[in-house]
């Protein structure tokens, strides 16, 4: 029951940032979104989220974990309720940056408390194969969540699903979750706030320059500024008695790989939801029910993956399911690059979306452990909340980087395709091309594939660079092994 109340808090945090992708074309109709504001309905929530998970996981192990994880469940519930209710932009946006705040604060804690509930060894694999499980899928299973609320309901209810669900994990906490140990400690709000800020100007910057190029003075300012106040956030880390990210984590190579792995993977994974749901609704003409069923074999697939990864790790060592698991899901991202406006989802779709989500199901569970590994339990906080960090940060970048690839891409293609439809187009067609800069079908269907296809090839490089750095720098030793079957091998993973 204890592992059953932290998962579903992983689940309720983590399809939060795909349950809105359906329903955004809702949500900018109700509220007047113009569709470069849309955007951030989902970066509202991914950046203070990524942003704020290191203190989330700090202030777990100053305060005591159970009540953390409690306070930021009730702030996510507060937040998806005033969202649920906003009568405009503003207010919507505010809420999603305050359901990003509680998810900073619940997600850390919830993979902390894995580690302070369960005995080292097989039954701890088996708690982390469930909750990366969780972690991998929340994304598709949202996708499905949202799509039946859409169109069963309407898009107010993809934040209103969070209250019931939040209340009933915060009634059975208390009963089920014991409280940890308390570490004296004092929170490292510099840390905190030059971290968040300098995570947001690089993802802005991003994604201005999809927008508006790469000498835009507002893209140029953004990087600039990102590097300015993330070289600061080094230095405070440096000189504080007490960091929120503590350094010397990065010191154990096998930690600092794993990191590594985790930002190129998060990348792949944020922008094969993305871009996939575009080319089933807009090209293939999904339904957003029917867009959210082609997503359910992910979640079924990474589950498969984390079992078998969790089952043999005593065996083989985390290694080889790093490696081989990039591999896969590299191959699967390449093949979607052979997408076309011909394509099916079944001929063309569905095979290497389920050989991604093998991959990615084999990495979670195996990542996690390593992340984790030969951490002092004043540090677990910290530990857990960098690689949530991690997993943000990098799908927000990533996704801002694919979303670059994307624009590129897309407007050559628009080149060709535009003066095509010119010659055929009828005198209402011109004019409504020359009011919106729109093409209408085929012609659009021809153009987002060519973007989607870029986008992939970029996704597949990050998975391809995860599975080099698995490969070269990932080190599991004997010893390593007597502890994942539950022994007292010395030394740190």
């Amino acid at each position: 029951m204890a592992l059953f109340v932290i998962a579903s808090c992983q689940l309720m945090v983590v399809l939060d940032i795909t349950i809105v992708n359906i329903a955004l074309p809702h949500i900018q109709s109700s509220l007047d979104f113009s569709t470069t504001s849309l955007s951030w309905v989902v970066n509202a929530y991914t950046l203070t989220f990524g942003g704020l998970l290191l203190l989330g996981g700090r202030a777990g192990d100053i305060l005591g974990r159970r009540r953390v994880f409690i306070f930021g469940v009730l702030l996510f519930v507060l937040a998806s309720l005033l969202g649920g209710f906003a009568q405009n932009s503003g207010q919507l946006l505010g809420a999603r940056a305050l359901q990003g705040v509680g998810g900073a604060i619940a997600s850390p804690t919830s993979l902390a408390l894995i580690s302070t509930t369960f005995r080292e060894g097989p039954e701890r694999n088996r708690a982390f194969g469930v909750f990366a499980a969780v972690s991998a899928g929340g994304g598709a299973i949202g996708l499905l969540a949202g799509g039946m609320l859409v169109e069963w309901l309407n898009w107010r209810w993809v934040l209103f699903v969070n209250v019931p669900i939040g209340l009933l994990i915060v009634l059975a906490t208390p009963r089920y979750i014991r409280e940890s140990e308390r570490h004296p400690g004092r929170f490292d709000i510099a840390g905190a706030l030059t971290s968040t800020a300098g995570m947001v100007l690089l993802v802005y910057g991003f994604i201005r320059a999809a927008q508006d190029g790469w000498r835009d003075p507002l893209t140029v300012a953004s990087f600039v500024g990102a590097v300015v106040v993330l070289a600061a956030f080094i230095l405070i880390e440096r000189r504080s008695r007490q960091p929120i990210t503590p350094l010397h984590m990065f010191a154990d190579r096998n930690r600092a790989g794993t990191y590594g792995i985790m930002l190129c993977l998060a990348a792949a994974i944020f922008g094969m939801f993305f871009f996939l749901t575009l080319f089933v609704q807009n090209v293939l003409g999904f339904s957003p029910l029917a867009a959210g069923l082609a997503f359910l074999p992910v979640s079924a697939v990474i589950a498969v993956g984390a079992g078998l990864a969790s089952r043999f790790l005593p065996v083989y060592g985390p290694k080889p399911f790093m490696v081989v698991g990039a591999i896969l899901a590299a191959a699967g991202l390449a093949w979607l690059t052979l997408t076309d406006v011909h394509s099916t989802y079944a001929g063309s779709v569905l095979g290497p979306m389920l050989v991604f989500s093998l991959g990615m199901g084999m990495e979670f569970v195996s990542l996690t452990l390593m992340a984790l590994s030969n951490v002092a339990t004043p540090e677990t906080g910290a530990a857990s909340g960098l690689l949530n960090a991690t997993q943000q940060v990098g799908g927000s970048l990533g996704l801002s980087i694919l979303v670059t690839m994307y624009g590129t891409a897309s407007t050559n293609e628009a080149d060709k395709q535009i003066p095509d439809f010119l010659r055929q187009a009828t005198p209402s067609e011109r004019l409504r091309f020359e009011q919106t800069g729109q093409v209408p079908k085929p012609w659009s269907d021809e153009i987002l594939t060519a973007g989607v296809s870029a986008a992939f090839i970029m996704a597949a490089i990050f998975t391809a660079v995860a599975a080099l750095i698995a490969l070269v720098v990932i080190q599991v030793r004997p010893s390593d092994l007597e502890r994942l079957k539950g022994g007292t091998g010395p030394g740190p993973m």
